[in-house]
């Protein structure tokens, strides 16, 4: 299986001097081939493809070909990307952006890992060969080493994608769970034998509003002074540290509400999970003024552009996956509102579900029980629980 690890490393002066000219290049090399493809793109009328972009690139910059390639193939699967979410939502762009910079990669053997010692080729340039960059990492996978990528956030980092040589078990005649997935509590769970889970997202929620409460300062300050001024660029860096801590603190939250989850499913030995799929709900959520337009709420907007349910979906699709688990999205109309009791729908207005027939349930644990009554029997049932865990994801 394929895994990724993220560690720091340690290199001298001229080496670390030496990456940034190299994102740069990247970042040149990333506008070229947006520049290209327009160009080709008004002289044929169709996109060019891997080969004929590769091949003008090729011998133009002071990198190796596989780097130059990895930059290349990243951008053709941002087009293929674009094209289909064109599909649904014809105002998104194809890539025109211009990049100062590009993470460098080196794949297949442009690179040589010798237990912490990592040698990074540079190829040649001008008819000679360049002297390789060498970085000791603070920490090397025990599997077979694929492709390397540099990124930079305020300090550097090696991302060492790697085969682990482990193949998942598949679980057999496993139990069903059930996610409803949130914005205050992240993980809503219930699985056939009765078990619920809630996992809180009050902590993620309490960092988005920090981070946009002191961006907003930011901006307000930025916005009095010239643009490019000694001040500006002070508010400027001041505001990519926050971002960036503050991604780094979600990031964290996020593995750890993921990693809690899956092992709430190892213990009860879950082999399948259905994941509510709530793709779509920043639609029809804004009022309406008099002349029957929608007026967008910037309190309902901000809170759904803070939920990132499509990371969440990202991290525990790989991580049962390695644990032998399968996923599924299911469609999680009226799952809120519906009574699995009764049949009847009723609007949500606090923390737990009630109906006149009697029924009442927390409406998390609710909305994931009739996700796994639907998927289980096709219709929404009552699904009777004998416990409920809170968890909290503890940040370090």
């Amino acid at each position: 299986m394929y895994r990724t690890l993220k560690t720091s490393f340690t290199a001298s002066q001229s080496t670390l001097q030496q990456l940034f000219h190299l994102r740069r290049i990247c970042g040149t090399i990333w506008n070229d081939c947006v520049q290209l493809a327009r160009y080709y793109y008004r002289i044929h009328g169709t996109w060019i493809n891997k080969s004929d972009l590769q091949s003008e690139l090729k011998g133009l910059y002071p990198l190796h070909s596989q780097t130059i390639q990895a930059v290349c193939h990243k951008f053709l699967h941002a087009r293929e990307g674009v094209r289909q979410a064109r599909k649904t939502n014809k105002s998104i762009r194809y890539p025109y952006k211009e990049k100062f910079v590009f993470p460098p990669k080196w794949v297949d053997k442009s690179f040589v890992l010798k237990r912490r010692k990592l040698i990074l080729s540079l190829g040649r340039w001008q008819g000679k060969q360049q002297a390789p960059l060498v970085l000791t990492l603070a920490s090397a996978p025990a599997g077979v080493v694929k492709e390397v990528e540099l990124i930079y956030d305020g300090r550097w980092h090696a991302c060492l994608s790697y085969e682990d040589g482990i193949e998942p078990v598949p679980v057999s005649d496993g139990q069903t769970a059930a996610i409803d997935p949130g914005e205050i509590h992240i993980i809503a769970a219930v699985s056939t034998r009765g078990q619920a889970l809630v996992i809180s997202g009050r902590k993620m929620r309490s960092v988005h509003r920090l981070r946009n409460k002191k961006v907003r300062e930011l901006q307000i300050l930025m916005s009095r002074c010239q643009k490019g001024s000694r001040k500006w660029r002070q508010y400027n860096r001041a505001k990519k540290y926050i971002l960036s801590k503050s991604e780094r603190q979600l990031g964290d939250l996020l593995h750890k509400t993921t990693r809690a989850f899956v092992n709430w499913c190892v213990e009860q030995k879950v082999g399948h999970v259905a994941l509510g799929d709530v793709e779509g709900v920043q639609r029809h959520t804004s009022k309406r003024n008099k002349k029957r337009k929608r007026i967008r709420s910037k309190q309902v907007n901000q809170k759904l552009s803070n939920w990132s349910f499509g990371k969440l979906s990202k991290q525990l699709a790989y991580k049962l996956e390695a644990v032998g688990v399968s996923l599924s999205k299911e469609n999680e109309a009226y799952t809120t509102q519906a009574c699995p009791a009764c049949g009847k729908r009723n609007k949500v207005r606090s923390r737990n579900y009630r109906c006149s027939c009697g029924y009442e349930r927390h409406r998390d644990i609710h909305g994931a029980g009739n996700i796994l009554s639907q998927y289980v029997h096709g219709k929404f049932r009552e699904v009777m629980l004998t416990n409920i865990m809170y968890l909290r994801p503890v940040q370090a």
